[in-house]
């Protein structure tokens, strides 16, 4: 296996581990190489410095005592996984530019849609698990909105 330091168009930087770089330039030109922050597939090799055992220190070593931090997850994203977050992403974006922020008050102003207190409207906002379990046991229709990796950076 071997460890690239990539970077994107965008200038993220990020690391990936490839079984050959025969398989990393393959991967590359399918485009299925791709930017965990940003989804371009526009990437290539960063510098980067191989660590290289030298015998001469090896001897004179101490074991470790703490295992080194494992690397970040990085995720190679087929184009029908990149088409499917950018739908995931639109739909996201037209409920929230066409529904009425609740905030916190999505189940008590859902309820109040749904037994007609208050006239029929799209909404969105926060229920916290039990909320979201008595709204479905009361038969009131809600979904929950996609969460995508980059909204979460």
């Amino acid at each position: 296996m071997i460890r690239y330091a990539l970077h994107c168009d965008k200038a993220h930087e990020f690391e990936s581990w490839f079984p050959s770089s025969d398989s990393y330039e393959a991967q590359r030109k399918q485009g299925f190489v791709a930017c965990p922050v940003c989804g371009s597939t526009t990437v290539d090799k960063a510098l980067m410095a191989p660590q290289v055992a030298r015998k001469d220190r090896a001897a004179a070593a101490e074991p470790a005592a703490a295992v080194p931090p494992a690397p970040a997850p990085v995720a190679v994203v087929s184009p029908a996984e990149q088409e499917l977050r950018a739908k995931l992403r639109e739909l996201r974006e037209h409920i929230v530019r066409s529904a009425d922020p609740v905030g916190e008050r999505f189940a008590e102003e859902a309820r109040k849609i749904h037994y007609g207190e208050t006239e029929h409207r799209s909404i969105y906002g926060q229920a916290t698990p039990e909320e979201a379990r008595e709204l479905a046991e009361e038969g009131i229709e809600f979904h929950a909105l996609p969460v995508l990796p980059d909204d979460r950076n």
